[in-house]
């Protein structure tokens, strides 16, 4: 089987999504202080597959968390719920860390897909973007790139379905980011979401893929004003978390831990 996409697709009537800010949402709000992001909505279409209250689903993912804590605190949780599909989606801020090595960080990420895959009906794993385009992080593509290609051997490893978004070329737009420029906007979300649920063998109602409308260009004023406006509202607060030890998941909980009707 491909570890791209399934020829068929996979019968699925509950499912868990663990890992970092990526999977809780952030960067899509929702109702509240709460975030929606493309697991939710990855939820949403499966659930349509099903007759209604037969799909349960649970979000265990917590921003801020790196691979360690994701593997202590979600991946027991997962494995005690046990559900049809697990999206595990971990090891990007480990990643963005000076001096990290995407070698070792995959080591202890295929020891946590080999727990779970004898513990769940299907794990769905996860690479990392092409961060080309991304101001903080596009110097550390080498290593995304490195670790995305240890998940693509994992997958094949453990026949495990992959959410390649390296290829995922839309994501790459500026529109599908938010305005911190290290989290998805609701639409970047959507497009993540639509992809994962073809890579489950279901159809779409739209190409994840498919091209951004035409954008004026902007002029070089705008673009340094709006750098930094950037600068002073994410940046600046992420470097000053950083140094202090601290994450933007510090006293934040899971949103759905447990499998509920969707």
């Amino acid at each position: 089987m491909s570890t791209s996409t399934l020829t068929t697709p996979l019968s699925v009537g509950s499912y868990a999504a663990i890992g970092d800010s990526f999977t809780e949402g952030v960067g899509d709000p929702g109702p509240g202080d709460a975030f929606i992001g493309w697991a939710d909505r990855l939820a949403v279409l499966l659930a349509d597959q099903r007759e209604e209250h037969d799909f349960r689903y649970a979000n265990l993912a917590v921003r801020g968390r790196l691979l360690d804590q994701i593997v202590a605190e979600q991946v027991p949780r997962a494995k005690e719920l046990a559900p049809d599909l697990v999206t595990f989606c971990a090891g990007g801020n480990d990643i963005i860390r000076p001096g990290s090595d995407p070698d070792a960080v995959a080591e202890r990420y295929e020891a946590a897909v080999a727990d779970l895959v004898n513990s769940v009906g299907k794990v769905m794993i996860t690479t990392g973007f092409d961060t080309r385009g991304v101001p903080v992080l596009k110097h550390l593509r080498g290593k995304v790139a490195t670790y995305s290609a240890h998940v693509r051997a994992i997958a094949d490893r453990y026949d495990c379905p992959v959410l390649d978004l390296w290829s995922l070329r839309s994501v790459q737009d500026r529109r599908a980011w938010d305005d911190d420029r290290l989290h998805l906007s609701p639409e970047g979300h959507t497009r993540v979401a639509l992809r994962a649920a073809q890579v489950l063998g279901l159809e779409v109602p739209t190409d994840p893929d498919q091209p951004w409308p035409p954008q004026q260009p902007r002029g070089s004023a705008e673009v340094t004003r709006d750098n930094i406006q950037w600068a002073r509202e994410h940046l600046v607060p992420w470097i000053g978390r950083r140094l202090r030890g601290e994450s933007s998941g510090d006293h934040v909980e899971a949103k759905r831990p447990d499998l509920l009707p969707l």
